[in-house]
């Protein structure tokens, strides 16, 4: 099974990944782990990044194409994954499209969770007192740059796999077992086919 999890921030895709991860036995691929991971190693293209997702601005294409195409290819990836954070541009859709392409591997579903904006203030408000200010991407002015740019690059990039007649979507503003539901009520459809 290979999906992606598309919504905004705080929607609940890290936790819905880890989620399908558990039930499913395939790897969750965050973006944003794998970006805070080599920011937490001092990593160059961490410390580049870092300054670009404190702003609340996009890491840019090459860079985060460059970690899931590593990440792809490691052996866990070959019996399924989920895409948590990515594509989060058209353009890093028809990247991903091209890489999948070329190892002979085909999306099953993306996956949108639709929340509103107010919603995911309350969220990221418990979310950043819940982790103790370990996310610095965590805050309200950060928030409210993130859903700018989310509602103007990434929310296309739902469109894009409408179009290709991946998508679906569930309403993320029930419970945390309610969405999971919702998903699994998706991915049945796809795990029988």
């Amino acid at each position: 099974m290979k999906l992606i999890l598309l919504g905004p921030p705080g929607a609940g895709k890290g936790t819905q990944a880890k989620s399908i991860e558990e039930k499913y036995g395939i790897v969750h691929l965050s973006t944003g782990d794998m970006l805070r991971a080599a920011i937490s190693a001092g990593a160059p293209v961490g410390n580049r990044a870092k300054t670009i997702m404190d702003r609340g601005d996009l890491v840019p294409d090459d860079v985060i194409i460059e970690i899931i195409a590593e990440r792809l290819g490691r052996p866990e990836a070959a019996k399924g994954f989920v895409l948590d954070g990515f594509p989060r541009t058209v353009a890093q859709a028809e990247a991903l499209s091209d890489l999948l392409a070329k190892r002979g591997i085909n999306l099953d579903l993306a996956i949108e969770i639709a929340v509103d904006d107010k919603k995911l203030q309350d969220r990221i408000r418990t979310r950043a007192k819940e982790s103790g200010g370990a996310r610095t991407d965590d805050t309200l002015e950060t928030l409210s740059k993130r859903l700018i740019v989310y509602h103007t690059k990434t929310a296309p990039v739902a469109d894009y796999y409408r179009k290709k007649g991946m998508i679906k979507r569930v309403d993320g503003m029930g419970s945390i077992d309610q969405v999971t539901t919702a998903i699994d009520d998706h991915l049945s459809v796809v795990t029988e086919a």
